[in-house]
Order: C-alpha cells, then sequence, then structure tokens
C-alpha cells in the first residue's frame, strides 16, 4: 500500500481521478484493488483573526499525537499560491497520507466546503466536518490590524475578509458548518470546545 493514494502500488499509475469503493481503492489501468484508512479530516475554518493559528498549538499538545494539527499556510507558497485548487488538492493529498498512518489530521486555515468537495480527494475521506471561528468585524479589524507588516493586511483586504466572514455567517447552516465566535472568549475557552466537537467525531 503507498501513502499517495492517487499511485496505483501494482503499475504505478497515477490517478487524476481516483475510483474509491468504500474504504477500497481500484486503479482505472490496471484493475488492482488495496484498502486504505478512510479517516474524518477536521477543517478548523474561519476568516483570519478570528483565533486559528492560536488554538492550533493548544489542540495539538491536548490531543498529545492522537490526532495531527497542522497549519494551512504553510504550503501557501510558490506556484501553489497561483492555483488555489491545486493548493486545496495537495491539502487533501497530504492529510490522506498522514490518515495511513491512523491519526486524524485537523487541519487549520480559511476554507470552505465548496472549496474541498468538489475535489477528486474528497473521496479520500469518510467525511470533512468544518468548524468554523468568527468574530465581530470590530474585533477582526482590530486584530488585523494589529498583525506585523509582512503579513501585508491593508484595509482593502481587511475588508474583504470582512465580506467572507458575513457570507460564512449566513451560509453555514446551509453549508453544514458549525460556527463558534471567539470575539468575547478565551483561547483556552476556544480550545475547550474545539476539543470537545474534535472528539465527538473521532472514529
Amino acid at each position: 500500500m503507498g501513502l499517495d493514494l492517487r499511485i496505483c502500488p501494482s503499475c504505478g499509475d497515477r490517478a487524476d481521478r481516483p475510483v474509491v469503493d468504500g474504504s477500497t481503492l481500484e486503479c482505472a489501468r490496471c484493475g488492482h484493488r488495496w484498502p486504505f484508512r478512510k479517516l474524518p479530516l477536521f477543517a478548523l475554518t474561519g476568516p483570519s483573526g478570528a483565533g486559528k493559528s492560536t488554538l492550533g498549538p493548544l489542540l495539538a499538545a491536548r490531543f498529545g499525537g492522537d490526532v495531527v494539527v497542522l497549519e494551512q499556510d504553510v504550503l501557501w507558497t510558490g506556484a501553489l499560491r497561483d492555483d488555489v485548487p491545486a493548493f486545496r488538492a495537495a491539502w487533501l493529498r497530504m492529510a490522506a497520507m498522514l490518515h495511513q498512518n491512523g491519526r486524524p489530521v485537523v487541519l487549520c486555515g480559511t476554507v470552505a466546503p465548496p472549496e474541498f468537495e468538489p475535489l477528486p480527494e474528497r473521496a479520500f475521506f469518510s467525511d470533512i466536518h468544518y468548524l468554523a471561528l468568527v468574530g465581530s468585524p470590530e474585533s477582526l479589524r482590530r486584530r488585523l490590524r494589529a498583525r506585523p507588516a509582512w503579513r501585508e493586511w491593508d484595509e482593502a483586504r481587511i475588508e474583504e475578509m470582512l465580506e467572507f466572514t458575513e457570507w460564512l455567517r449566513k451560509s453555514a447552516d446551509e453549508l453544514g458548518v458549525e460556527l463558534f465566535d471567539t470575539t468575547d472568549v478565551s483561547a483556552e475557552t476556544a480550545a475547550d470546545h474545539a476539543e470537545k466537537w474534535i472528539r465527538a467525531r473521532l472514529p
């Protein structure tokens, strides 16, 4: 069984669109079938400034290796910055490879279901659960304005993020996204909520 689930371990062909039957993959070229671990993926999402990066280390410490917590922006570099679907697909492939080690992944980063659900790599997961941290416009503006200059948060970009937040609040029920408002809560309280939310959905 290979770690990159798009590559057939028998003939080496790489599938652009994997053929999945439950937790079994099938090579469209040679017909070889092999099992894989099909686990849920946890997307800790929401607008920038709502607290995702703060919660990541707290959750990693609380789960103690039983769950892998990753920061999405680490791959926001090079050619992937110019091809957002490829960026999303790369993360799904990475998470699926980590799942083959038997540990579910919590991916911290701004993403919405329409960006993950249509991708071919979505078939590698039993579910993708979405928990979105949100905040009031005033709190998000304050936090983003306080960020260092290298993160390039000018006023136009901040307003775009506030528009995304408003869209997320209005669309959450339809998209199947759970919201948690961090405006007036401590990081520990937010981590308590996220930990409980993840544990309730673990296999």
